[in-house]
C-alpha cells in the first residue's frame, strides 16, 4: 500500500533546504513577515506545493527559490539543488558585497568629554547615516 506524499509546512520545508538553522527562526520569519509564497505573505503552517515560488528577506538581501521536489527532513548542503531551485537575481546577491559605511570619531587626548552641543552633533551625524534593517534600500 503506497502513502501519498504530504505537502509539508512552510518552515519545515525552509528549514530542510538549509535557509534557516532552526525551524523555529523559519517560523519567526514568517511570522513576521519576512517570507512571501506566490507573492503574498505566508504562515509558517501554510502547504508547500511544487512550483511554488518562495522569497525570504534576509538583511538587506531578498533571496528566491521555486520550489522543485518536497522534502520534510534536514538535508546536506549538497542536496538542496535537488530540491529547490535558486532564481535570486543577481543585483540581489550584489548587495551582499556593496561596502558599508564607517565613521570614525577620534579626540585629541587629554580634551576630556565631549560637551553637550558636541554631543548632539555626533547623535544627529549617527542618525542620519543609519539603516534600519535595509528596508530604505529597496527604492534603488
Amino acid at each position: 500500500m503506497k502513502q501519498e506524499k504530504s505537502s509539508p509546512r512552510l518552515d519545515k520545508w525552509l528549514w530542510a533546504i538549509r535557509v534557516f538553522k532552526t525551524r523555529s527562526d523559519a517560523a519567526d520569519n514568517c511570522k513576521s513577515n519576512k517570507v512571501w509564497v506566490n507573492d503574498s505573505y505566508a504562515k509558517p503552517s501554510r502547504e508547500v506545493k511544487v512550483g511554488d515560488i518562495i522569497s525570504v528577506r534576509k538583511s538587506i538581501v531578498l533571496y528566491t527559490f521555486r520550489v522543485i521536489e518536497l522534502v520534510a527532513n534536514r538535508q546536506p548542503a549538497k542536496n538542496v539543488p535537488l530540491y529547490a531551485e535558486d532564481i535570486t537575481p543577481q543585483a540581489e546577491k550584489d548587495k551582499l558585497n556593496t561596502p558599508k559605511e564607517t565613521i570614525f570619531i577620534s579626540r585629541d587626548r587629554g580634551t576630556g568629554r565631549p560637551t553637550k552641543k558636541e554631543r548632539r552633533d555626533i547623535d544627529g551625524l549617527m542618525t542620519t547615516i543609519s539603516y534600519d534593517d535595509g528596508d530604505d534600500l529597496d527604492d534603488e
